[in-house]
């Protein structure tokens, strides 16, 4: 076969041109949608089903089942879907993905759409360059649908011209006649292929090309297309690696529910396929299986011609081309029909397995001591307690809350003592999650409480929500601190700055001040009716940490102009300080709010 290494090249940056313009496309979709996405995400799961119409819509707007569920898997990491929620999500996202086999074999083989890509682009331009976000990001997705189509373009003329070369098709041909063990080979490689090219979506477009150029039977792409909903489980599973064992749970549940949808398919296999086939022979464009007997009765030349985009003159040839497109045709939409029948029926089935899936999960990967459970404990998102109940649940989530901040001041203790740099980045990354949790944490419970007000309440009900909801404020502003003290050690850590012993024993000196105001305002927390005096130890424990956070900022400004150190790790040293003192305000804040009713003032030193 006249098939160089440059050929090669030019096919692998076809599939490339391809997953790139998917990845522009749903990323560019995704910024359009902003944060909706991820409240419909958490709103719209209150039950299986509406988790599936949710999975379904998501992954049909960023045309990508993998972001779906790599979001999905964030959720759970962040515990803002439970793992049922989680699966049902899951499910749906599998129904949503089959569109982008309908939307290539609408426009791939029907419309030569990569004509008009150029032309896209050109549109896509002036948006690129505008000063609106939101245009911007309309550009990016008219582009990325342009280079999906280019991609898809150039891949179906970078392939080997393997009908030319019948040495080859009688190599594949050796795997594609033994029954069950050919369908069972070939789902294999649908699995292995989409496992190499991280998109299941890319894999059934270079099925689609195959079976449309009758390299391979209807049947065999078939069995391809369900190898690639089990390789596609391995980016959900890549994602949650990281993350805590719920996320990894929701990785594994997806998985099992793809293998055993396949399972139960290999069984109805045949049959399964004759039916398909017989809907688009009755009601579609033609028999998806005669393309294969087609081009195996014509020469390697006359497959040539009616492929090629030449104009043809000859009358013959020209009906062949016509043949041979609705033939395509029919192929392409077979598959596209298989793959979404076998994803409706699956989820369908699975939908009454949710609960037994959970369970399976949860007895193979079991909770250990040191992970962390993030979900919310006291409150949900559905029906509301009663109002006096609820804000009772409230009270106790900010607690559980504030002790999630000792334990992140624990952590950046220990970062600061850290000297393996894995150790310190694995840490960091940690701290970095916990911030990020917080601010959803914050938002959840605020979201909360907002839905309680708006019922019938009296005037210390109302006065006991505001003030909780501007400790859970103070608390969030906490976070930040600590995450920022993060920072400020791991830009000393990349800045080669070394604290001499002096300046780590002021900085554990400041740090035990936190711990103790921490523990008091978490001792104050859960007072069921705390007092002006029970706030007195805070604001002692304040005023001694402003009062060392002076001499200790003199003392700097002394030590650097003796050179003790040098002005940069000063710099980081007092950063650390200063930040230590800001968390400590807002320690007093989130003390204000609970102890002193019908007044709120900002302590700021």
């Amino acid at each position: 076969m006249d098939y160089s290494f440059f050929d090669f090249l030019k096919l692998i940056g076809s599939l490339g041109l391809f997953l790139y313009g998917m990845k522009v496309m749903s990323e560019g979709l995704q910024k359009i949608a902003g944060d909706k996405l991820r409240n419909i995400l958490s709103a719209m799961t209150t039950n299986r089903f509406t988790g599936i119409l949710t999975g379904i819509m998501v992954t049909a707007l960023v045309q990508s089942s993998s972001a779906t569920t790599v979001m999905v898997v964030s959720f759970v990491n962040a515990g803002l879907l439970s793992l049922a929620q989680s699966i049902s999500v899951i499910m749906g996202a599998n129904v949503g993905t089959t569109v982008t086999a309908w939307v290539i074999s609408i426009f791939g083989f029907s419309v030569n759409i990569s004509d008009f890509a150029l032309p896209l682009i050109g549109v896509a331009l002036p948006f690129l360059f505008s000063s609106k976000g939101k245009n911007k990001y309309w550009g990016e997705f008219i582009i990325g649908f342009a280079f999906l189509f280019m991609g898809l373009d150039f891949l179906k003329n970078s392939v080997p011209d393997i009908q030319s070369n019948p040495q080859i098709l009688a190599f594949l041909q050796k795997y594609t006649d033994m029954g069950y063990a050919s369908m069972l080979l070939f789902l294999l490689v649908g699995s292995i292929l989409t496992i190499i090219v991280q998109s299941s979506s890319a894999t059934v477009a270079i099925t689609l090309i195959m079976c449309s150029q009758g390299w391979i039977s209807f049947e065999i792409a078939a069995a391809m297309v369900l190898g690639e909903n089990i390789g596609t489980t391995v980016t959900a599973n890549l994602a949650a690696l990281s993350a805590n064992y719920s996320a990894r749970r929701a990785a594994l549940a997806h998985m099992m529910f793809n293998v055993f949808g396949v399972l139960w398919m290999t069984i109805l296999f045949y049959p399964f396929i004759n039916m398909v086939s017989w809907i688009i022979i009755h009601y579609g464009p033609g028999d998806p299986n005669a393309i294969y007997t087609f081009l195996s009765g014509l020469d390697p030349e006359t497959i040539s011609l009616i492929s090629g985009r030449e104009t043809l003159t000859d009358p013959s040839l020209i009906a062949l081309r016509s043949q041979l497109a609705s033939m395509q045709q029919a192929t392409s939409f077979g598959l596209s029909l298989f793959h979404t029948m076998f994803n409706i029926i699956n989820v369908l089935i699975m939908i009454w397995f949710v609960n037994v899936y959970v369970k399976i999960c949860t007895k193979l990967i079991k909770q250990k001591t040191s992970d962390e459970e993030f979900q919310l404990k006291f409150i949900s998102s559905g029906m509301l307690s009663t109002a006096e109940l609820s804000i009772l649940q409230a009270k106790s989530e900010v607690v559980i809350y504030a002790e999630r901040m000792k334990r992140m001041l624990i952590m950046v203790e220990d970062l600061n003592k850290m000297k393996d740099n894995g150790d310190f980045l694995k840490l960091y990354g940690r701290i970095e999650k916990y911030e990020n949790i917080s601010d959803r944490m914050e938002i959840e419970i605020a979201n909360y409480l907002n839905k309680v007000s708006e019922g019938r309440l009296s005037n210390d009900s109302k006065e006991v929500i505001r003030n909780i909801l501007r400790a859970v404020t103070e608390i969030e502003s906490v976070a930040d601190s600590l995450y920022n003290m993060a920072r400020t050690i791991k830009r000393r850590n990349e800045g080669k700055a070394v604290f001499p012993e002096e300046l780590n024993e002021n900085i554990e000196h400041m740090i035990s001040y936190i711990h103790k105001a921490l523990d008091r305002m978490i001792e104050v927390l859960k007072l069921n009716e705390p007092t002006e005096a029970d706030a007195n130890q805070t604001f002692n424990l304040e005023n001694e940490i402003n009062a060392l956070r002076d001499q200790l900022k003199e003392q700097n400004i002394e030590n650097v102009n003796a050179q003790k150190y040098d002005y940069q790790e000063g710099v980081f040293y007092m950063d650390f300080i200063t930040e230590c003192e800001k968390m400590g305000d807002y320690i007093v804040n989130v003390v204000q709010a609970y102890c002193f009713k019908n007044s709120f003032k900002t302590h700021n030193n």
